[in-house]
């Protein structure tokens, strides 16, 4: 290399650390106090916990359904090693289904789709959003009402 080349590399400022480890920084502080360990991993728990609910709920639907419970699992492994284990074997698990559903004849596949399909419905059903779409095309399609009362 030339003179040049080397005091430019000379004059480089060393890297700043991310944001990544302020956190850690600030998570290891916590982890000290108790009172701020409680709180903190109480609301990792409870935040981790709804968002994989919500992602479980839409599974079915078109939409990204696993990925918000991959979501809620990957903030719950954060800090719970139970769910961080469960997670990297559910996600091995998805990859084998997925890589199963790939080497199937079409058939197989179409199938999977109706199925996928019937829980769809299955679910408007049973929460009343086909009897309400009705209602809103002036149809009166009693037996399209949900079995659940308050969804009645």
């Amino acid at each position: 290399m030339n003179d040049a080349a080397t005091t430019q590399l000379d004059r480089t400022a060393p890297a700043r650390p991310g944001p990544r480890a302020g956190y850690g920084r600030w998570r290891e502080r916590a982890r000290r106090n108790r009172a701020a360990d409680l709180c903190w991993r109480a609301g990792v728990g409870i935040v981790g916990t709804v968002v994989l609910v919500a992602g479980i709920i839409m599974i079915p639907y078109p939409g990204p359904g696993w990925v918000v419970a991959f979501a809620g699992l990957a903030v719950l492994s954060t800090e719970f090693e139970r769910a961080h284990r469960l997670l990297g074997a559910l996600r091995r698990r998805y990859d084998r289904w997925n890589a199963w559903q790939r080497r199937q004849h079409g058939a197989v596949r179409l199938l999977l789709l109706a199925a996928t399909g019937a829980v769809v419905l299955g679910t408007l059903w049973l929460l009343g959003a086909l009897a309400l779409g009705a209602g809103w095309l002036g149809l009166d399609l009693p037996w399209l009402a949900s079995p659940i009362e308050p969804f009645a």
